[in-house]
């Protein structure tokens, strides 16, 4: 187990970087669009809309390259998944109180038609990373990362 384990957080890692990355990326180019998907999930008043539109993507893409460069890992995988927590209150809120919205999770964003919302996914999408993203917090030390790993973190390899 402790040769696999590693490994297994260092993939964990990557996933998560990634996905953070990529999610906040493709956010930052059109503010009105993630402006747009904020405000959707009706739960913010309108002077938290476009400070929450323009420093979510900000925050995604910070955890996720701390993330990829195996830096703070602990750290970016809590900020981690307390976002999954967030995002999985957000869509569930939305579903439960019939809200027909794309998500924003990558983009985009806003009212679409019935048929076109994706809850189900997107909340087993949000829960496995967050399970992936908790899994990282309690084993965060990893194979090809820039920080170096902590004592507690050694201590958690047995």
């Amino acid at each position: 187990m402790q040769t696999v384990r590693p490994w297994a957080a260092t993939a964990a890692r990557l996933l998560l970087g990634v996905v953070f990355v990529v999610a906040g990326a493709l956010k930052l180019p059109d503010p009105a669009a993630a402006e747009r998907a904020v405000r959707a999930y009706r739960l913010l008043p309108e002077a938290l809309v476009s400070p929450v539109a323009f420093g979510l993507p900000v925050l995604e893409i910070a955890v996720g390259l701390a993330l990829l460069a195996g830096v703070f890992v602990r750290t970016a995988a809590i900020a981690s998944a307390v976002l999954m927590v967030v995002f999985l209150i957000g869509v569930g809120s939305a579903w439960a109180r019939g809200l027909q919205i794309d998500c924003g999770c990558f983009g985009g964003g806003g009212e679409v038609a019935a048929e076109d919302t994706g809850y189900p996914g997107e909340i087993a999408r949000d829960t496995a990373l967050l399970f992936v993203a908790l899994a990282l917090a309690r084993w965060p030390s990893s194979r090809l990362a820039l920080g170096t790993p902590d004592r507690r973190e050694h201590a958690d390899v047995r």
